[in-house]
């Protein structure tokens, strides 16, 4: 009989499951269904730069075409909800289409932790729509400010995706000599929480000579349209508002049948959920990794691409699944044109130096991302991104 399996989302644990798993299914007697909104995969860890150069766009998207091959059933669609009992994916559309085995990957959504008027009043960076958007809000307020009245500029949240916004807007503001006010809020102590302070501490440093304000430990207690209130400070006024506080589970894994957390569905080190014709990857997942589980990073997503692929096809076969281990190999960080490293490891060595930046942080950032592009599509699209990355 022919089995039936489907690939939901074309993130980087989606891209990369699909090419693992047309290999590992070449034999097989199975069919490969690939299911996403976009017909695209998104370098995510590079739409920031598309705040600052519109253009960059083409650069970091990757043709379906490119990643799969023929064989594979590539549908257009947004994912309305999953049902275990019937092994459906329901579609936007009223359309439906059946599985034997479901690999979920829709990665996630971001999350507002219930602060009144957050989810009406901010932008995300969560897609190429986002961040067109997030150009066009701060090119508009810029071009309607002054030097005595500049545009204010608020990114809420100071992880990766916070920081490197923030350093986009700054060298969008300097390459333009636009009258803008950048401020990053984090409601902790520190910007990257969770970081070494070597780390927290440079990136800082970098942030203040693009001058970046930054505001910590007074979390927003809400947002309404022209301002953000702070539990202890004064409100700040806005022109732009970006929030990258967190992240939740997609709405279609609302009232699905699998175990989960704030839709985030929860699995083994080998990927299998509570229903065992049903893995999950990326960040619609929650990995058991032991005392904590794996992060959502595009860095992990990657490395448990090919795993997962092998044990769905696995699963077919009746053989025992694999466990995965995620693999912490360092933190690279762009700030605008600048970039800072920390305890990377490369093919298999750690670098010496704990923490740097400069040119050599820089060449290794991009290399990052080509190499993925390369990886997942081609090494001419790689090499045609590298000036935009």
């Amino acid at each position: 009989m022919t089995e039936k399996v489907v690939v939901l989302g074309a993130g980087y644990a989606g891209a990369g499951a699909v090419q693992s798993l047309e290999a590992e299914l070449e034999h097989a007697d199975a069919e490969l269904t690939w299911i996403s909104e976009n017909n695209y995969h998104l370098v995510l860890h590079e739409a920031h730069r598309v705040i600052r150069d519109p253009s960059v766009e083409d650069d970091i998207k990757i043709p379906v075409g490119e990643i799969a091959s023929p064989s594979t059933e590539f549908v257009q669609a947004r994912v309305e909800s999953v049902d275990t009992d019937d092994q459906t994916v329901e579609l936007d559309g009223d359309d439906a289409v059946e599985y034997d085995y479901l690999l979920v990957a829709l990665g996630s959504q971001t999350a507002y932790y219930g602060i009144p008027g957050m989810e009406e009043n901010a932008l995300t960076l969560k897609g190429l729509d986002d961040a067109h958007e997030i150009h066009r809000q701060v090119e508009e307020a810029a071009s309607q400010a002054s030097r005595n009245d500049p545009a204010q500029v608020v990114i809420g949240g100071a992880g990766l995706s916070g920081i490197q916004s923030a350093g986009e807007i700054a060298e969008y503001r300097d390459e333009h000599r636009a009258p803008i006010d950048i401020y990053l809020v984090e409601a902790l102590e520190e910007i990257m929480p969770g970081q070494d302070s070597e780390l927290q501490g440079t990136v800082r440093r970098h942030l203040e000579e693009a001058d970046v304000e930054i505001l910590t430990d007074d979390p927003i207690t809400e947002a309404d349209e022209d301002a953000i209130h702070f539990d202890e400070g004064d409100p700040l006024d806005y022109d732009v508002f970006v929030w990258t506080g967190g992240i939740t589970g997609q709405d279609a894994l609302d009232g699905c049948n699998l175990d989960n957390e704030h839709n985030r569905v929860t699995c083994e080190s080998d990927f299998q959920t509570s229903d065992e014709n049903v893995f999950a990857v990326g960040d619609s997942a929650i990995v058991d990794q032991g005392e904590n589980p794996a992060p959502p990073t595009a860095q992990a997503a990657w490395q448990a691409a090919e795993v997962v692929g092998e044990n769905v096809a696995r699963a077919i076969n009746d053989q025992p699944l694999k466990t995965w281990t995620h693999e912490d190999k360092g933190t690279v960080i762009s700030i605008g044109d600048k970039a800072v490293a920390h305890d990377v490891q490369a093919g298999g060595v750690t670098v010496p130096i704990r923490t740097f930046n400069s040119y050599p942080a820089k060449f290794l950032k991009k290399a990052i991302a080509a190499r993925w592009i390369a990886d997942v599509g081609s090494v001419p699209t790689a090499l045609k991104a590298w000036d935009s990355l």
